[in-house]
């Protein structure tokens, strides 16, 4: 039910009757009138003004709660965005000319030919420098079949070493509970 009056509204008494919703009386108990309905107009009052903070306090406990949540979901969009964005990348690398059998765990170099053609060599640019290709990265293809570029190795390393630490120490206590979050922050 919207309440319209603003903490702001002086309150009059016609209208703190209607806002503090007074409980119906019952017309079967046989009670004295002037002693049941007793109550000071500032009483009444004051309780509309209650339910109008009230009003406002869980208006603005929800607008945050929303807030929170819509923070959640732009995260969770860019997630998804960058998981595209890797598999893309992923599925243009697998797509390059390659004369040999890629395992994973290795390091590939990714070359462009003057045609545009795009290659996997097993020799970095230190090893063989072609004058008439272009050197475009190098890359360590992962378990999963993904690819890493060779800069960001490391930091895909110590991820790994801590999921791996999160599920040791799960399957030593039993539990995921027993994960200690704060070694992610790190």
């Amino acid at each position: 039910m919207k309440r319209s009056c603003t903490m702001d509204t002086q309150l009059t008494y016609e209208t703190a009757i209607k806002k503090a919703q007074l409980v119906e009386r019952n017309p079967q108990f046989q009670l004295d009138p002037l002693r049941v309905s007793m109550h000071d107009e500032t009483d009444i009052i004051n309780l509309a003004q209650q339910i109008q903070s009230a009003d406002k306090q869980l208006k603005n406990s929800t607008h945050q709660k929303l807030v929170v949540i819509l923070d959640q979901i732009k995260m969770l969009q860019a997630q998804a965005m960058s998981i595209l964005k890797e598999s893309n990348e992923s599925q243009a690398l697998h797509s390059a000319a390659c004369n040999f059998t890629k395992r994973p765990g290795h390091i590939y170099h990714l070359y462009q030919r003057s045609t545009g053609q795009n290659y996997f060599s097993m020799l970095s640019p230190e090893e063989w420098n072609p004058a008439d290709q272009t050197f475009k990265g190098s890359y360590r293809l992962e378990y999963d079949l993904s690819w890493t570029p060779i800069d960001k190795i490391r930091e895909h390393d110590d991820k790994l070493k801590l999921v791996e630490q999160c599920i040791n120490s799960s399957s030593n206590n039993g539990t995921m509970a027993a994960i200690d979050f704060n070694i992610m922050n790190n």
